[in-house]
């Protein structure tokens, strides 16, 4: 308890909370630690459950809790007890400001990785309005309207032709569910954002909406079945597994791709990366081992149970992650945390990537969804239970979701579509494109005997010890299932794992789309019911339907991509291929019928999905040409000057910008030149004079692709996808060839090797 007063006193008497003050006890001692023991100020920063109930009236607390289940506002007396209240709180932890956070479809991308949220900071004052004088005089406070919504500029964000300049309000509104906190002396809300007429133009409302549809539709199965008849309402719960790369901060700013795209868009692998797994659960490097200690403290602070930390397979990458919680809490945590990992990261001359694929040759990151369902009294639609309701709730659930993973296949799939995650989907270190159910070999078995008569009560959910064969170590539990890793939707014990959500996505739309997914198998599964058909017969009926959607074997295998063909199931292994069947008829039925989208807010998303790849891609390209032009392809005339010295075959390549009609680069001899005034080229080397040529006529076609790109937005992105991005890859390899021949110092940038291990060997930062 004195630390925590201790740590009190801090933050409200001077700026050590915003700024994390260095422990500098001595001059030796390592400095940017916090000023706190994180296990001391558990959730101290964060305005929960636990403390609603303390501070507010018993009264004003139960009236809010049932608005959260209803949906009706609070009233205008509540409404200003709870910002009161808030506010004192707020101000005993030094807030100065308030900001309505919010989350607008920006999409992944990952070029700088903390760009998915938005706000604005508003000081926490008002004027005196009950003053006399003409003058109002200011007072602290926050005024219960403002709490509860703000307004703002809906134009400047994407948002699908929603929003217009000259038509531009838009609203932020507190999400009631999810519990503000204080970092860095400003009290955060986490909020929806609509339009002046109620439209989404963020990623929160959809969850939000999508939350609704599992809690309406699940309660009605629930009264068909009998199952859960105390239970008040449902929920969708999240646990996010968060992959990243970290580098120094000086070699970030050094490539023009990180700074602009977030992945090197060249770059040849170091002789030694991850062939022999040596960096999957070692010793985390000490600078990134206090950048993980630092923000696992921040989390937890503002409420955030970060429980796990360690090395990924890849050299320089590395993961972290929480306890479970509500969905839409759960998200908001998972973006602050990648905000709070970058501003960490700079404090330690360190940088943070977030993108799906920053490094080619080597894992890319990912951000696995932990997702599950289930009441306000325990029950869990996805855990075989140790009694026969909750066996025979697992069973419904696991039915439901097979019947939306197969009805709403290609959905599942457009939730993971963006321009870093094609780099990784089906590349033997994530799921594949193809979108497939693995309940365990045991539930396959159990699948089949239902659909063939068998009971709901026959899938025996057992447990087995399994001997280690030595006598130091206890015999293990295993799971009632074994983990298949390459599947994209595998059954986790009490949860399903969405394994290809991006690691640079905002969790809120895939989690969105499983709400959506699972909450039509519960309303066919219901309507079945409610026409006369038994529990296990309904039950029976969407096995069978979906049969096919059912996998247990290796998704990274080739015969599976032609098994899936034979199937049925679409293999979407591009985004542009996904996302054309984003606004299909029985997607956007599915989501009026929800509630979630209408049409228009359906079509909607779709531009803006194919906004953010196309700008993606085109941003990647011009970058690639830049860099040649100002720097690779200079680095490669120095080269060929330098060996010229060292042996008289070598040949010049030099700019002359006059030999090509767009202005471009051209190679030439010059050697010096003959007494008459002509040159006179040597021989040239062919290693060198083809690998520079190389790049240069990669790039001069490169360019004349970008001018042929059509106007239409799908069909652009189909281009970008489909003939850009290959010449982009030619040009990679043409340069990343020079690279392997080329002096190492002429080379422009930060190499592989350079970015990935150069910080794992520098000790820890210590007071200067």
């Amino acid at each position: 308890m004195g630390a925590q007063n201790s740590c009190a006193s801090a933050c409200t008497s001077g700026d050590k909370d915003s700024q994390l003050i260095f422990d500098l006890q001595s001059e030796t001692s390592p400095v940017f630690q916090l000023p706190w023991d994180p296990l001391d100020v558990l959730s101290e920063d964060i305005f929960d459950d636990k403390v609603m109930a303390e501070k507010l009236p018993g009264a004003v607390c139960g009236r809010f809790k049932e608005c959260l289940i209803t949906g009706a506002p609070c009233s205008e007396e509540d409404m200003k007890t709870i910002a009161d209240c808030l506010f004192a709180w707020a101000r005993e932890r030094g807030a100065i400001d308030f900001s309505h956070w919010f989350f607008p479809m920006r999409g992944g991308g990952g070029a700088v990785g903390g760009m998915l949220g938005a706000y604005k900071q508003d000081t926490l004052l008002d004027l005196d309005f009950s003053s006399k004088f003409t003058t109002k005089p200011m007072k602290a406070c926050l005024p219960a309207d403002r709490l509860f919504q703000g307004e703002t500029d809906g134009s400047s964000f994407p948002n699908g032709g929603l929003r217009v300049t000259h038509s531009a309000a838009a609203f932020t509104t507190w999400d009631r569910s999810s519990p503000p906190f204080v970092l860095n002396k400003t009290l955060y809300i986490p909020c929806a954002f609509v339009t002046h007429f109620g439209k989404c133009i963020d990623e929160k409302t959809p969850l939000l909406r999508s939350m609704d549809a599992v809690k309406r539709e699940g309660l009605r199965l629930l009264k068909a079945t009998g199952l859960g008849k105390d239970a008040k309402t449902i929920y969708s719960y999240l646990g996010w597994e968060q992959e990243f790369f970290v580098i120094k901060a000086e070699h970030y700013k050094a490539r023009p791709d990180l700074v602009n795209t977030g992945r090197t868009l060249f770059g040849k692998l170091p002789t030694r990366h991850q062939q022999g797994d040596l960096n999957y659960f070692a010793p985390v490097p000490g600078t990134v081992q206090l950048l993980l200690d630092r923000v696992q403290g921040v989390m937890l602070k503002i409420g955030c149970p970060m429980a796990v930390k360690h090395n990924e397979v890849a050299p320089g990458q590395h993961e972290m992650s929480p306890v479970f919680r509500v969905a839409n809490v759960s998200c908001d945590s998972n973006v602050l945390f990648m905000e709070v990992m970058n501003r960490e990261a700079q404090r330690l001359g360190l940088q943070v990537l977030f993108h799906e694929k920053p490094f080619s040759g080597i894992n890319g990151s990912g951000k696995h969804a932990n997702w599950s369902v289930g009441t306000d009294t325990g029950l869990n639609f996805f855990y075989p239970g140790k009694t026969e309701e909750g066996a025979k709730l697992f069973v419904t659930g696991i039915a439901c979701l097979a019947h939306g993973l197969r009805q709403y296949n290609e959905l599942v799939r457009c939730s993971v579509a963006t321009a870093g995650n094609d780099h990784r989907l089906g590349a033997q270190e994530a799921p594949p494109a193809i979108i497939s159910l693995y309940p365990g070999q045991g539930f396959e078995k159990y699948v089949d005997s239902v659909i063939n008569g068998g009971d709901l009560l026959g899938y025996k959910a057992e447990k087995k010890k399994q001997a280690t064969g030595c006598s130091q170590a206890d015999p293990i539990e295993a799971n009632v299932e074994d983990r298949n890793r390459t599947a994209p939707f595998p059954f986790c014990g009490n949860r399903f794992e969405f394994r290809a959500v991006g690691s640079s996505q905002n969790c809120n739309l895939p989690v969105m789309v499983c709400n959506a997914i699972m909450a039509s198998g519960m309303s066919y599964l219901a309507d079945l019911m409610e026409k006369g058909l038994s529990h296990r017969d309904a039950v029976a009926q969407l096995f069978k339907e979906n049969r096919h959607v059912v996998f247990t074997g290796n998704g990274y295998a080739a015969e599976w991509r032609q098994e899936a063909a034979k199937r049925g199931l679409p293999n979407l292994n591009t985004t542009p291929k996904a996302l054309a069947t984003w606004s299909s008829e029985k997607n956007q039925a599915l989501f009026e019928k929800l509630g979630i989208y209408t049409k228009e807010e359906t079509l909607a998303r779709q531009e803006v999905m194919y906004e953010n790849y196309v700008t993606s891609l085109k941003i990647e390209a011009d970058t690639m040409i830049q860099m040649v032009e100002t720097s690779i392809w200079p680095a490669c005339v120095k080269d060929l000057k330098v060996m010229k010295m060292y042996s008289s075959k070598a040949e010049v390549l030099v700019a002359a910008p006059e030999a090509t009609k767009k202005g471009g680069w051209a190679p030439c001899g010059t050697a010096p030149e003959s007494k008459n005034g002509n040159q006179e080229p040597k021989k040239t080397s062919g290693t060198r004079r083809d690998a520079y040529e190389a790049i240069m006529t990669e790039t001069e076609q490169l360019k004349s692709l970008l001018q042929q790109l059509p106007e239409a937005l799908a069909e652009e992105a189909t281009f970008l996808c489909d003939v850009v991005k290959p010449q982009m890859e030619r040009l990679r390899l043409a340069v990343d060839t020079a690279e392997g021949v080329m002096d190492a110092e002429l080379y422009p940038y930060p190499s592989y090797e350079t970015m990935l291990y150069s910080h794992h060997f520098e000790p820890m930062p210590r007071r200067k």
